[in-house]
């Protein structure tokens, strides 16, 4: 796989949008100490090669009435992968999946109104023929919060 070499000017683009993600390329610019055709160019450069994936706002679905948050991991039969993973994208309280090694095949992270709710997403989840056995666990607290920058500070 081939990498993106970040510089600097590039890491001020990327805490610059992260800082003020409403704000106009005129006010990135500034804020990256770059002209405005730049910071424009920077930015084209980072969306076309996948370094930058999006612009969406952060939600916290605590607030929208989702209060239950889990991680379910699924033990998936043989060729049955895909048909699990468009079942999986289909259902909106699946947040995440990610294909893991060890006793699991996939991570899950859903989403719930309450414990009830989530035994209904479990249920749906097992619906498609292939899971052949779940594991729930429960978030109690979020210790760190999903986070990709602070990474690009360690280097």
């Amino acid at each position: 796989m081939q990498y993106y070499e970040l510089d600097a000017v590039d890491r001020r683009l990327i805490a610059a949008l992260a800082s003020f993600p409403r704000a106009g390329m005129l006010h990135i610019a500034r804020e990256t100490g770059v002209a405005r055709n730049t910071a424009q160019a920077r930015l084209d450069r980072l969306l076309s090669a996948g370094v930058i994936t999006g612009f969406g706002p952060e939600l916290d679905l605590r607030q929208v009435g989702f209060a239950v948050s889990a991680f379910v991991a699924l033990e998936i039969a043989q060729g049955r992968g895909p048909a699990v993973d468009e079942h999986l994208a289909a259902l909106p309280e699946v947040v995440e999946a990610y294909m893991t090694t060890g006793p699991s095949d996939l991570l899950c992270r859903v989403v719930a109104r309450d414990n009830d709710h989530l035994g209904q997403v479990i249920s749906k989840i097992l619906e498609v023929p292939g899971i052949t056995r779940t594991t729930t666990s429960l978030v109690l607290a979020t210790r760190i919060a999903p986070r990709h920058r602070h990474v690009l500070r360690a280097e």
